[in-house]
């Protein structure tokens, strides 16, 4: 199993899934291995996702959502993994997805909610507010993704992959000149002390060598310690990771 779980890292990151979905999909993909007692996946086929899903659903009284998770893994697994070709999934017990009305803010509860955070976090959810991205898309801001002199902001990998360029609100200008600012200095620190190289995407790192020492490349929002990447082991500055459950728990930045 642990081999099969390597070959599905590697397809996930080939195919340049996020490392939250690589973990996701592992654990489903571990869980439906486990319910059929260690049978390998190519054994078990249409029949035994069947089984596993609705087990999700009967049993595990699951939502609809964590249940379409599920099968997107499984999916996956047999599609990219174990190249087999699934006839289509009937008779499975789905989970029904509730109907519900959805909670949306005032703008004079939006303003109250904005103006009682601090920090960072302050500045990341006023972002979002005001920009429309999606909290990861924000995070992963790199210094030259932001252009004060348009007031645009470049998301780069956003929803399908896709680029795409979105407003910088007047409101926001001073604040994350200021954050920039601070990952100036930290980025200095770090090449002063003989680091100050951040992770590039895709094969960037191969044909640019130095680019990840440059401040372009440098997070708006970096990490304030240094930790050790998971891919290749060197010690250097991550995207910040504010307080997600705060700020999804808010229906405005879903």
């Amino acid at each position: 199993m642990a081999t099969l779980l390597e070959v599905t890292k590697q397809r996930l990151r080939t195919l340049h899934y996020s490392r939250q979905t690589e973990q996701i999909y592992t654990q489903w993909i571990r869980r439906y291995i486990g319910f059929h007692r260690g049978t390998h996946p190519r054994q078990l086929g249409a029949e035994g996702v069947r089984e596993f899903l609705s087990d999700l659903a009967v049993r595990g009284q699951v939502s609809a959502s964590t249940q379409n998770q599920a099968l997107a893994a499984i999916l996956f697994l047999y599609k990219h993994v174990l190249e087999i070709k699934l006839p289509w999934i009937d008779e499975v017990v789905r989970a029904k997805r509730p109907v519900r009305v959805p909670t949306v803010l005032s703008r004079a509860e939006v303003q109250d909610l904005l103006a009682a955070m601090e920090g960072r976090s302050a500045v990341i959810a006023k972002l979002l507010y005001g920009t429309g991205m999606r909290l990861m898309e924000c995070l992963r801001l790199r210094v030259q993704d932001v252009d004060f002199g348009r007031n645009e902001i470049t998301v780069r990998g956003g929803t399908g992959g896709k680029d795409r360029r979105t407003m910088l609100p007047a409101s926001m200008v001073v604040a994350l000149k200021e954050e920039i600012a601070r990952a100036t200095q930290l980025h200095d620190l770090d090449v002063r002390e003989g680091f100050g190289e951040t992770r590039l995407p895709f094969a960037l790192a191969r044909k640019y060598p130095k680019a990840g020492r440059e401040l372009g490349w440098q997070f708006v929002f970096p990490s304030l310690t240094r930790s050790t990447d998971p891919e290749g082991g060197m010690l250097r500055r991550s995207l910040n990771s504010p307080d997600k459950r705060r700020l999804n728990n808010c229906e405005l930045f879903v």
